[in-house]
Parts: structure tokens; sequence; C-alpha cells
């Protein structure tokens, strides 16, 4: 993969000084030690309710781990990575992370998923002064000196996706179901788009929010709720809904004859990769909002699902060359280049020389052109909508026309 690097801003070092926060090498930096391999950690569920979205970006990581070796490593040392399960354990994150930093001595860890899973390990990459990439969008309101956000910030998923439901393109909707999974990223990323629909001028009345449990499966009372909600046509789903749980919440909707022309889902936890765990007959018409899709129709993405595809089936890994690409699959994957592009740049697998080197880093990644913000860890990219197929696949019906430069902290809701 092809990257194009500019300096950075230099003003990490102020943001570790706002956050009390220092960037000292620590036990998690100390790659530089000699010999011919630089460790880097993988930190995802490779079992539990979270496998389903989690296994697929354990496999594209070493992915871009074996093109680099490829090609000759990082600063002449093999990339060896060194692979964890914290089997949808939250606190089970916190200590396999611990000791990916203190015992094996990574260079930066590549893994999480879930807002919680993050929470956990936050503490523990900046008291061990690590280097975690984040490949999943989630709600904001956090911006650690240790951790690079390759996903969307609520500015780059969320308010576009109800803005597009609002819209004539999206059936000018006026009635909002807020659904999620009871944790982090759908509490605070509800309270931001309540607050926007609110600020949009939705009477309260019109929108209803709940949440349930992990693994959560009795969706029937809930869908007839929906159904006498959406009986007027006006009305929409916005669902947070996270892992396996998603399979038996459309379910329920096919079965209760809940159709996306009457009321659609706009998901923004279901991409590709879950899709192919589903069965589509159940999701076709209803809505994502991503920065990224298979679909894209450019050479460079092509390709990138291609080798994918072959990598997965070389490699023996389940659905070999059926498997898809999607959202975090390809955050994943590109956060690795940022991070050996940066490592070369600042000729260093140290974090505090590593971090300055990745702010304002422009790059090519298989979707398009990127950057990593100057100042605040974030990532700029284009929003993408796009409606399910039966094939598993989606048609991108919304396209921003740039960019989109992240917000870190919503402007909807109290920092």
């Amino acid at each position: 993969m092809k990257l194009n690097r500019m300096a950075g801003s230099g003003l990490v070092m102020a943001l570790a000084l706002v956050l009390g926060l220092t960037l000292m090498p620590g036990p998690g930096n100390t790659a530089d030690e000699g010999g011919d391999k630089v460790k880097i950690g993988v930190l995802h569920s490779l079992t539990g309710t979270m496998a389903i979205s989690e296994t697929s970006l354990r496999d594209v990581v070493l992915m871009a781990v074996e093109e680099i070796n490829a090609t000759g490593g990082v600063l002449g040392k093999k990339i060896d990575p060194v692979v964890v399960d914290p089997a949808s354990n939250w606190d089970l994150f916190a200590t396999k992370a611990e000791e990916l930093l203190v015992k094996d001595k990574v260079a930066a860890v590549f893994g999480c998923w879930t807002s919680i899973s993050r929470k956990k390990v936050l503490p523990v990459f900046e008291k061990n002064k690590g280097l975690l990439f984040y490949p999943v969008q989630y709600e904001g309101q956090e911006m650690s000196p240790n951790i690079f956000y390759t996903g969307a910030t609520p500015n780059q998923q969320l308010i576009p996706a109800a803005k597009f439901m609002m819209s004539d393109k999206g059936g000018e909707k006026k009635k909002f179901y807020l659904i999620g999974t009871d944790y982090v990223f759908p509490r605070t990323a509800n309270a931001i788009l309540k607050a926007y629909l609110l600020a949009s001028g939705v009477p309260e009345k019109n929108i209803v929010e709940e949440y349930y449990p992990f693994g959560f499966k009795d969706y029937a009372p809930v869908v007839t709720k929906i159904k006498e909600f959406a009986k007027g046509g006006d009305a929409c789903v916005l669902s947070t809904i996270n892992g396996d749980s998603n399979v038996p919440f459309y379910q329920e909707f096919w079965k209760q004859e809940l159709k996306a022309e009457k009321c659609p889902i706009m998901a923004f936890s279901v991409a590709e990769d879950e899709l192919r765990n589903m069965e589509t007959k159940y999701l076709v018409g209803h809505l994502a909002a991503w920065n990224y899709f298979q679909a894209i129709d450019t050479k460079e993405n092509k390709e990138f699902v291609a080798k994918f595809k072959a990598y997965c089936k070389k490699n023996n890994l389940p659905g070999g060359d059926k498997r898809v690409t999607d959202d975090p699959i390809e955050a994943a994957y590109f956060g690795v280049y940022v991070w050996k592009n940066a490592c070369e740049k600042a000729k260093s697998f140290d974090v505090d020389k590593v971090v300055p080197a990745i702010l304002g880093m422009k790059f090519d990644a298989p979707g398009g052109k990127k950057m990593m913000h100057a100042t605040n860890h974030h990532t700029f990219k284009k929003v993408y909508i796009g409606e399910i197929r039966a094939d598993g696949q989606f048609d991108i019906i919304y396209m921003s026309p740039e960019l989109v430069e992240p917000e870190a902290f919503s402007k909807y809701i109290k920092k």
C-alpha cells in the first residue's frame, strides 16, 4: 500500500501536557534493543460475542504484516506479531494489553472493537507509554496521546446518517427509534444523536431510546413496539446494536413483516463482514453509514479486496476467498502502514518519536486518500451511506464530496 508522508505538527507534546501525560520511553516502547525483529501486538476477540466482527481485523493486520515483511520489514527488522484473544471479556483486554506492553515489549498494538474494551486498555497504554491503533468508529469524547483512532468520530458517521434520514433522499423521516447494546458507545452515541435531532427540530416525543445487553436474542417485544411506532410511515431506526445480537434483531424485523420501505434501519455497527454471517433476505433495503464500503469502484480498492480474499484462502481461514472487506477491516489495515511509515520517518520505534511523525500524515488507503489530523489523533475520512443488497454488499447511495475533518469532541453534548 502506497503512503505519501508529510511532516507532523509537533504539537503532540503540548497535547500530552494538557492531558497531564508524558511520552517518555517506557516498558511498551523499547523495541530499538537490537535483533532482527520488532514485535507488535494484535488485541482482538477471537471468541465470544464480538468474534463475529473482530476476527477479520486480526486477519487483515496479519496480512499487512506479511506484505511489509515481504518488502524488507520496518527499519531493517521483520515484524513479529504477538496475537492474543481477550475473548470478548472487557477486563481481560486490560490484562492482555499489559502483558503485550510489559512482558512482550511490543512497539505498538493494533486492537479493540467495543468502546468498553478501549476504555479498559486506555489507562494501561498511558501508564506504560504504549501505542494503540484503534480501528473502529466510536462515540468520540476522547483524545489520548497514546491512541490513534483510525475509525470515525460522531461527525463522520452518526450526524451525517441522521441528517440523511431527514433529507428527501432518506425519506424525510420525522420519528427516530434509537436502539443499542448497553455499553459506552451506544449510550454516548445516542446522547449525541438525540441532542442533534432535538436541535434540528424533532420533538422529544418522536425520539425513543432503548438498550439491551450483549448477546441479547429476544427482540420480538421491542420490534412489536417499533412496528407500532412506525405505522405512520415516517419513522426509522438508528441502531447501535453490536455483535451477534444483530442476527435475531433483523430476523425479527423480517418475521413481523417490518420492511425497509416502511421503517428502514440505519446501522452503525453492521458492515459487510457481519452480513456474511447473516441471511441477507432479512436485510435488503436497510442502511448503514461508514467511511468505506467494499463496493468502492476503484482499481486500488479492487486490488485490496482481491488480496484479502487470496490471503484468507491461502491461509485456510474460514470463508476462504468468499471473505469480504469492510470499514473496520480497511482501518485496521492502513493503521499498520501508518505505523510503519511513521517509524521510518522517525528512524525509531520509540513511541515519543513515532507519535509526532504520524500527526498530519497524508496517505492513500484502499478506499482512497486519507489524512491523520495534525493534533487530535483522529483521521480525516469521507462519509458513505450504503443500502444493503441481497448479495450482502452495499449500493452506495451517498458520498461526502470531501474528506470530513474529525471532531474528537462533539459540539452537541458537554465535553
